[in-house]
């Protein structure tokens, strides 16, 4: 497939990409801006990092270092590419391999901060799945499941540790048990629009590992009326 170069929206960066197939979504960037380190040594895991576009944005805002797991080697290629084009290798690390796998290169409760903007859909006999290989298991939970990504969170993270997630909506009491059963608490939650007059379709997600109960809903995100997506939060 042939691979273009484009601006990472207004963060300016670039970010390289399949030119007829996976690119970086809007989702990415609400996600990243959703992120707030305590302290600049705070370690940043982003599972299902893509071709790095949270990595990449977090880098324009702390200094904190990143490491990123994507398990398709094409787009992993492409994440790899753009943290060099952006001169990024000092403060990025990326990982080829399943999220399943990740005990395998990082201790038990070593990570302060992991953020995940996972497949959304489940693989199921009826599923209609994409013919495109990498769109099928970017999108639909072939490879991985929701509550394996939050598992392995769970044990990576430290005591207090911050997770933050984008899903959708309509998974929330799904996410909601997954969560507790791996003892992290839901502290803020901001619905996402795509307009006035239609339901949320997405949902950012912020955890905390062992915290006490108190959750707050945000103000709601509507994205049609956004011109940047730079310090929502």
């Amino acid at each position: 497939m042939k691979t273009v170069q484009n601006d990472l929206y207004d963060y300016g960066m670039k970010i390289f990409q399949l030119e007829e197939g996976f690119k970086f979504s809007l989702d990415s960037l609400l996600l990243a801006e959703f992120i707030k380190p305590h302290n600049d040594k705070q370690k940043i895991l982003d599972l299902c990092t893509g071709n790095a576009a949270v990595p990449l944005v977090l880098t324009t805002k702390y200094i904190n270092k990143i490491t990123g797991i994507e398990l398709q080697k094409e787009i992993y290629n492409l994440a790899l590419k753009s943290v060099i084009c952006n001169h990024k290798e000092d403060q990025i690390m990326l990982i080829n391999d399943n999220v399943k796998n990740l005990l395998n290169y990082l201790d038990y409760e070593s990570i302060d901060i992991i953020s995940c903007n996972p497949p959304y859909f489940k693989h199921q006999s009826s599923s209609i799945i994409n013919e495109e290989k990498i769109k099928a298991i970017a999108r639909h939970e072939i490879t991985i499941t929701l509550a394996e990504l939050i598992t392995i969170s769970g044990k990576l993270l430290k005591n207090n540790g911050d997770f933050y997630l984008i899903h959708r909506a309509e998974r929330l009491e799904e996410i909601i048990n997954i969560l507790s059963s791996q003892h992290l608490i839901i502290k803020e939650v901001v619905p996402i629009y795509t307009s006035n007059n239609k339901n949320a379709s997405l949902i950012l997600v912020h955890c905390i590992k062992n915290a006490k109960k108190g959750l707050k809903i945000l103000p709601a995100i509507y994205t049609n009326k956004l011109k940047t997506f730079k310090n929502l939060f």
